[in-house]
């Protein structure tokens, strides 16, 4: 009985799809309302520039508010490419308007608050409604360049732009 249960529980998981979004891979579509009263569709910056989002668990926490403040105060380093970035986290866009509000974030932060998008990028945790802390890039052609894990909130900004330069995305003219 064992055995065969066993084997059922094989066939099961290798008959499962693989989520697991890997660099080269094209960038699942998103179209998230954001903090600055927009709504961004990754389909918009096809072909014409390349997009980083940096996913973040919670507004208001601690990582995520130093996270937040070092792409704020230092999103000129970022800006020097081009590149569309945001900032997204689960949260519902009324906590994401006013974390960005009180941050001052000059970039949009992304609102998720079904989780779909998270878990279609990779970065939802498991039974919980939130993201890990992953920077995600895609490159112009809409396939992912890098995914991050190894963030540290209080360097976001200097890291991001070290990495777009070593992604080689174009610095602006």
């Amino acid at each position: 009985m064992m055995r065969k249960l066993f084997f059922l529980l094989c066939a099961v998981a290798i008959s499962l799809p693989s989520f697991a979004l890997e660099v080269g891979d094209k960038a699942p579509e998103f179209e998230l309302a954001a903090s600055d009263g927009k709504t961004y569709r990754l389909a918009d910056f096809k072909g014409k520039q390349a997009v980083a989002v940096a996913w973040y668990p919670k507004a208001f926490t601690k990582g995520c508010t130093i996270e937040c403040k070092s792409l704020a105060e230092n999103g000129d380093l970022i800006r020097e490419y081009d590149v569309a970035y945001f900032m997204a986290s689960t949260d519902e866009l009324e906590d994401n308007t006013k974390f960005a509000e009180e941050m001052k974030a000059d970039f949009p932060l992304l609102s998720d608050p079904s989780g779909e998008v998270a878990e279609a990028y990779d970065v939802k945790m498991p039974v919980l409604n939130m993201a890990k802390r992953v920077t995600i890039y895609i490159g112009k052609d809409g396939k992912i360049l890098k995914i991050d894990r190894d963030i540290k909130p209080a360097t976001s900004a200097q890291d991001m732009a070290r990495t777009l330069g070593e992604l080689g995305v174009a610095k602006k003219g």
